[in-house]
């Protein structure tokens, strides 16, 4: 099988790249390298076809897209503090790019799953979150929310291709995926602890550290994708993925403190000293994951001391 992952030298798609290449398909990947990385796939160095190029590039898209049996659409402006800082870069990627790629899977009827987010539902206060929950956003002018209203676009382009043209579609929303090669450059909590915990530098908290997340480490997460891809009864449908644990933060600087033997301390910052402008944070995010599982029979297997661990691994090694 020919698989086009969008977004292939990037955290999830760079995992993706090594099972299907790993299982003896061919693989092609695009990336512009501006969060993805050749770190991410040189051990994968001549073994699958790399393009360096933009999503928003339809003439390029096309051309992939209809050498390929599966598109895996990982390509996307990441992270709340690359949203904040490049909102109108992120949100052309994130919707532009989106649409490039949407038309060209609908032209060749190509299969294709596209990764959305947990940030869909906003700050909606039910929990677990459930696929056909109600969005909850902010104020356009609070920034970080303009992620959610772009993929929440995407998402409505999928199913709207699905139905109107039958584009075969799968939509997956992650709630947060950690592991190996996940940097902490844009945000993201457990890599930037660890970074810190492994040289016993001050593990800063932002806000009262009450705000609780769940994490689902990477494996699960590509387990879950290709067996959705290679699920026909997927299609046309919208997925959850993610671990129904949840912690607060600081508890999580605690755990990541004991785990590694760190004599780290725990120091807490505003929001407003942390991030500029425009942004806004929730209490909490769990997913219900009752769908995938009856669906798919998948749940995650890692636990979070896994993560510790496996990031830790990671970033001791490089």
């Amino acid at each position: 099988m020919r698989v086009l992952i969008t977004g292939g030298a990037g955290f999830i798609g760079s995992h993706l790249s090594d099972f299907y290449y790993s299982n003896g398909h061919d693989v092609t990947i695009i990336d512009n390298f501006s969060t993805g990385s050749n770190t991410n796939i040189d051990h994968l160095k001549n073994k699958i076809k790399v393009v360096s190029g933009d999503i928003r590039d339809t003439k390029l898209i096309q051309g992939l897209v209809k050498d390929s049996d599966l598109v895996l659409h990982m390509a996307a402006a990441l992270g709340v503090k690359t949203i904040l800082e490049s909102p109108i870069e992120s949100i052309s990627t994130n919707v532009i790019g989106s649409e490039v790629v949407l038309n060209a899977a609908t032209e060749f009827g190509t299969r294709i799953i596209i990764a959305s987010t947990s940030e869909i539902y906003g700050k909606n206060p039910k929990q677990p979150l459930s696929e056909t929950d109600d969005r909850v956003v902010g104020a356009p002018q609070k920034i970080r929310w303009s992620y959610s209203d772009a993929k929440a676009i995407e998402e409505a382009m999928a199913f709207a291709l699905n139905k109107e043209k039958q584009l075969p579609v799968t939509t997956i929303r992650l709630f947060n995926t950690v592991g190996p090669r996940q940097t902490g450059e844009y945000g993201m909590v457990i890599p930037r602890f660890i970074e810190n915990a492994l040289t016993d530098k001050p593990l800063t908290v932002y806000g009262d550290g009450l705000q609780s997340r769940s994490f689902c480490h990477v494996y699960d997460v590509v387990r879950a994708i290709t067996l959705i891809a290679s699920t026909e009864h997927t299609v046309a449908n919208v997925f959850n993925i993610g671990n129904t644990t949840s912690i607060t933060i600081s508890e999580l600087a605690a755990k990541i403190i004991a785990v590694l033997g760190s004599k780290s301390s725990i120091e807490y910052m505003s929001y407003e000293n942390a991030y500029q402008t425009g942004f806004e944070d929730l209490q909490s995010r769990i997913p219900n994951i009752e769908k995938i599982t009856d669906s798919i029979g998948w749940a995650p297997k890692l636990t979070l001391d896994d993560i510790i661990s496996d990031v830790a691994d990671y970033i001791r090694t490089n």
